[in-house]
């Protein structure tokens, strides 16, 4: 017996696919609308296109069109992606946008004195060395003799804590009732 080497099988020939981002461009510019493509008609221009595409070709697709559209190299207007126009100005990210750090060098060669920056919070008060001592305040006795605001809770004496029970009827009370 002879032994046969066993060749690998051929494997199935796919048409190669060009990277995603050149494919949504270029299906973007074969729809030529100037209100751009929106994901659906991509996706189907796409398959117009290359035939049988891998299975997670509309995951692939949400992902670059994402990270395109977040690169800057697509724009999102009422669902369609649109090519930036290069003559706009560029897109600032969300907030309030950060204020300029001016380094050293960048500062004028001048003998100007910087100060530094404020501290945070209230700044204190300025006492003035010269102005006479802060007078004590003593309290003045009130005209009845107590003091101000509601009176201190007594432990021992007073009602304590809940509802008071009920008052329970003398014998007395409940024979004369009863004639």
């Amino acid at each position: 017996m002879a032994t046969e080497e066993a060749a690998p099988a051929p494997a199935p020939v796919t048409p190669t696919l060009p990277q995603y981002p050149e494919l949504i461009l270029a299906a973007i510019e074969a729809v030529d609308d100037k209100n751009g493509a929106n994901k659906t008609t991509i996706s189907k221009h796409i398959e117009s296109i290359y035939g049988q595409l891998p299975a997670a070709h509309s995951t692939l697709l949400s992902h670059h069109l994402n990270r395109m559209k977040q690169a800057g190299e697509l724009v999102l207007y009422k669902n369609n992606y649109i090519k930036p126009d290069p003559n706009a100005p560029p897109r600032r990210g969300r907030g309030r946008p950060s204020k300029a750090k001016t380094s050293p060098s960048s500062a004028p060669a001048s003998d100007a004195v910087v100060s530094p920056p404020r501290p945070r919070g209230r700044p204190p008060k300025v006492v003035d060395p010269d102005a006479p001592a802060p007078e004590e305040k003593t309290q003045s006795p009130s005209v009845s003799g107590r003091k101000r605001g509601r009176p201190k809770k007594s432990e021992s004496g007073g009602r304590g804590r809940g509802r008071p029970p009920k008052e329970k009827p003398s014998p007395a009370a409940t024979a004369e009732v009863g004639a």
